[in-house]
């Protein structure tokens, strides 16, 4: 019985003899076995078969106050009645009320906890003795009951007039179906029904009924299996469990909850390691004993079996070694021929158990190296393992094992570094099946998306110890977003570093010092994407290291550096600005082709291939594999941490104003005449002027303002970002959205300018406030659109002046005429002449103040604008319609 819970004393009526009873059971079972009408009813006006059976509840008490009480066999057999403490009542911790009664009945003989528990309170089990005195089940191995019982059960049937599909003798009591027997017989009553309908007649049943559970069922004769003590070798690991649990805390689990949680209870819990197995394909357990058990012999090597071998010979218990003139076989049956001689002089025979298989895998980091036998250096230098990883069921298998072993043996961890790996699931989280139809083809896949592709998604898309909900669309998007990219990126950089016959010359670099500011930008985002890398991958965390290296490339050398650095690229001569853009270019290029080597091993080696081909053609020694080079320890001289906030601030407002120009419907062609930045902080002025010009090249404006941000100019509100306040702050989530709403100008200056604010809620407490959990919106002022982000505010001047519209129209015609280049198959060094035809007036308005513009930006050496046009390519330019004739010069 459960010690703490709470039981009830019941006064009622059997509802199978209809006698009165006295029932215990815990309370929160009542229920469900009561009927909650039958405590109004009236005991003494009970008739057998009224459908609801009264109860008066006479007592409540705590299980400890029954502990130590004894109770009357079930099945009171005289050849098994046992002697005090059997049968009384005794505490478990694993008794709950979540099924049952609340009390558990012990069998000694089938089950881990009944034994255990039994053992404990010092209480013997039902067994009876064999020929040799030892203790054994009152079910044989057959799984039917010995004739001591099936004896007493026959007489019993006889007694209560049962009847059944057959007549029953000692011999015929299976707990299971084993025999085969027809259950579709009218009749047929397995044993487990008719002691049912013995207790029921005797008064001792309160409820029979049936209860279906999962149960494992042998894979050959699809028959269930026998649960059945037997005498097994054991590893005494509780003898260690202190030491087990103390080493465990100095390994670094991923994720932690895993070491600390699943695999240190198991470790807090730890029982002794149950070894041997009743098997014989496996590893034998070396261990001989004598018939009479006294005396016991553990090998420890092929050598010393011979000795035993020829001692054995000697002493005239064996003609001849198993293994004469052969190699030695340990496995079984050869190992059971051999017999060896005891400290006494008697023939000693081998345990026919093997060893557990776990047993075998946990003893690999020295079964690899045949130690200790051998390779002892070799095994020292690579002992313990930097790192291993499996699934998280391994728990109680490989991890243990290992660990185990290792701490019996040398007082130390098998391994410093761990990941327990999650499942793969379908998209929709569920389990793969092909009975289901939800199973992915891991082949097909991997034809389609190439194993790079498919490693980079696994990685990137959830931490490895995590669950995976597997989309085959997933993988497609790293294909195109990061691969594609990648790809598209080093295509631009061959292409124009072919035309310019560029190698790449370590003796004539430019130093990264003298290099274009977009340069030194993008070489220190790249010493910090470094060591990003490396501390996520010394922690063993291979998700956020891939992502950082996507979104590196992604969004910051191909959005950014390169799309802001192309025109570098296309001026004709090998200038040393263009000298240093293809320099930067590569060396990003290259060591992308490093840090992603471990993830993407197969276009890693071919990009790495790529670049340093034309280095190779020209005489230099270079590895053959980049999985060859040695790591490019990250430069710390070259990381500008105020470039990098400057260039993130020019990044987050031109973010801000594509935004703006998205919303008014005003292409990024269209310049605009200026944009208004309200300013706190003097520093930051300082960082956005440093890329105030690239600002304006990239969201197309002529002017960028500053303001103070108290001129009033701009009228900003704020509200709770819900979504992550109710994270942290969970029940007073009110409290702090109701503060966050009652701010004004002056508390949302202060977290833009700090980056968060402590605020005071009700009875005192005071809680900090980061600026990613509030949401500051700016309304617009007239002629103005106004947008706020990660403490940025950006106003948008949206009038459009006869000049800006012109100068639009020129930067449509170069996009248009280079589209129609492009069509044609030129090549970009290709020269061109361009007629133009239209009868608008800003046409030629345009091309009166921007031909030259026109002209440098398509390669056109003439430009003119004709009358009429015959054959010329339309352009639809909203407004007006343009007829375009190109040839090559």
């Amino acid at each position: 019985m459960g010690s703490h819970l709470d039981y009830v004393k019941v006064e009622t009526f059997n509802p199978y003899t209809f006698e009165r009873q006295f029932v215990i059971l815990a309370e929160k079972r009542m229920q469900s076995y009561l009927q909650p009408k039958g405590a109004e009813g009236d005991l003494d006006a009970y008739k057998p078969g009224d459908k609801v059976i009264p109860y008066r509840l006479v007592e409540r008490f705590k299980g400890e106050a029954l502990l130590g009480q004894s109770y009357e066999q079930l099945l009171p057999i005289p050849e098994l009645n046992l002697p005090a403490p059997a049968f009384t009542i005794v505490a478990g911790d694993y008794v709950t009320t979540e099924d049952g009664t609340g009390i558990v009945h012990l069998a000694k003989a089938f089950g881990a906890d009944d034994f255990r528990t039994l053992v404990q309170q010092g209480i013997p089990g039902v067994f009876v003795q064999d020929e040799t005195g030892a203790d054994v089940p009152v079910v044989d191995k057959q799984g039917k009951f010995l004739p001591v019982v099936g004896a007493y059960l026959a007489a019993k049937l006889e007694e209560h007039g049962i009847t059944a599909h057959k007549t029953f003798g000692p011999d015929d009591f299976y707990v299971k179906n084993y025999t085969g027997e027809d259950e579709a017989h009218p009749d047929f009553k397995s044993t487990d029904v008719l002691i049912s309908i013995i207790l029921k007649n005797e008064n001792k049943a309160f409820k029979v009924e049936k209860y279906e559970h999962s149960y494992p069922h042998c894979w050959r004769t699809d028959k269930p299996i026998l649960y059945y003590p037997l005498e097994s070798w054991f590893i005494k690991t509780t003898a260690y469990k202190d030491r087990l649990v103390e080493l465990n805390k100095t390994i670094n689990w991923k994720p932690e909850a895993t070491g600390t949680g699943r695999f240190g209870n198991w470790l807090e819990n730890l029982v002794d390691w149950n070894l041997s197995r009743s098997r014989f394909w496996g590893t034998p357990l070396p261990i001989w004993r004598t018939e009479d058990g006294t005396e016991e012999r553990c090998i420890g090597s092929i050598a010393e079996l011979e000795a035993g071998i020829e001692e054995s010979i000697a002493k005239g218990f064996m003609k001849a070694s198993p293994y004469a003139d052969k190699p030695v076989d340990l496995h079984r049956p050869f190992v059971d021929d051999v017999v060896l001689v005891s400290a006494s002089g008697k023939a000693m025979y081998r345990e026919p158990d093997l060893i557990d298989v776990w047993f075998d895998s946990g003893a690999m980091p020295y079964a690899q190296w045949h130690y200790p036998f051998e390779n002892e250096a070799l095994f020292e230098a690579n002992y313990p393992a930097d790192y291993i990883a499996e699934g998280v069921d391994q728990t109680r298998g490989w991890f243990f094992t290992l660990h185990a072993i290792a701490v019996m043996l040398f007082d130390q961890v098998a391994f410093k570094n761990v990941i327990a790996n999650g499942l793969v699931l379908d998209k929709n989280g569920n389990k793969m099946s092909k009975r289901l139809g939800n199973a992915v083809n891991p082949f097909e896949t991997l034809k389609t998306f190439g194993p790079d592709a498919l490693r980079w998604y696994m990685l990137s898309n959830a931490n490895p110890w995590d669950n995976l909900k597997f989309n085959t669309d997933g993988v497609g998007e790293v294909q195109r977003r990061f691969f594609g990219t990648l790809q598209n990126t080093y295509n631009f950089f061959a292409l124009y570093a072919n035309l310019d016959q560029f190698v790449y010359k370590q003796e004539q670099v430019i130093p990264v010092a003298q290099r274009p500011e977009l340069d030194r930008w993008i070489s220190s985002k790249l010493q910090s994407l470094i060591l990003e890398v490396e501390q996520a991958m010394d922690q063993y965390d291979a998700t956020r290291a891939t992502r950082a290296i996507m979104n590196f490339t992604v969004d910051q050398l191909s959005n950014w550096y390169v799309r802001l650095a192309r025109k570098r690229f296309w001026r004709g001569e090998l200038t040393v600005d263009k000298q240093a853009a293809y320099e930067t270019l590569y060396e990003n290029l290259f060591t992308l082709s490093q840090l992603m080597a471990s993830f993407a091993p197969f276009y890693s080696d071919w990009l790495y291939q790529q670049l340093t081909a034309a280095v190779r053609a020209e005489g230099a020694t270079l590895p053959t594999s980049i999985h060859l080079t040695d790591w490019l320890e990250a430069d710390s001289a070259l990381i500008d941490t105020e470039l990098e906030q400057s260039m993130q601030l020019a990044q987050d407002i031109s973010s801000l104003v594509h935004g703006l120009r998205k919303r008014d419907k005003l292409k990024v062609r269209q310049p605009l005449q200026k944009i208004l930045i309200p300013v706190l902080d003097p520093a930051v002025r300082t960082r956005i002027e440093q890329v105030e010009d690239l600002i304006k090249s990239e969201v197309n404006i002529k002017e960028v303002a500053y303001i103070d941000d108290t001129s009033g100019i701009l009228v900003k509100q704020v509200k709770p970002n819900f979504k992550l306040l109710g994270k942290k702050f969970g029940p007073l989530l009110k409290q702090v959205g109701a503060v966050i709403q009652g701010w004004g100008a002056a508390e949302i200056a202060e977290i833009e300018r700090a980056g968060q604010v402590q605020v005071l809620l009700a009875e005192g407490q005071t809680v900090d406030i980061t600026l990613e959990e509030v949401l500051i919106t700016s309304q617009d002022i007239p002629g103005w659109s106004v947008a706020s982000d990660r403490g940025v505010t950006v106003a948008l001047d949206v009038t459009l002046t006869p000049e800006l519209e012109q100068e639009g129209l020129a930067r449509e015609l170069v996009n248009r005429i280079q589209n129609i280049r492009k069509d044609m198959g030129l090549e970009v060094q290709d020269k061109i002449s361009v007629q133009l035809a239209s009868t608008h007036p800003s046409l030629a308005a345009t091309l009166g103040g921007f031909a030259s513009y026109i002209q440098a930006e398509t390669q056109a050496l003439y430009l003119e604008q004709v009358e009429e046009m015959q054959d010329g390519v339309l352009l639809d330019l909203e407004e007006l319609q343009v007829f375009v004739n190109l040839h090559k010069i």
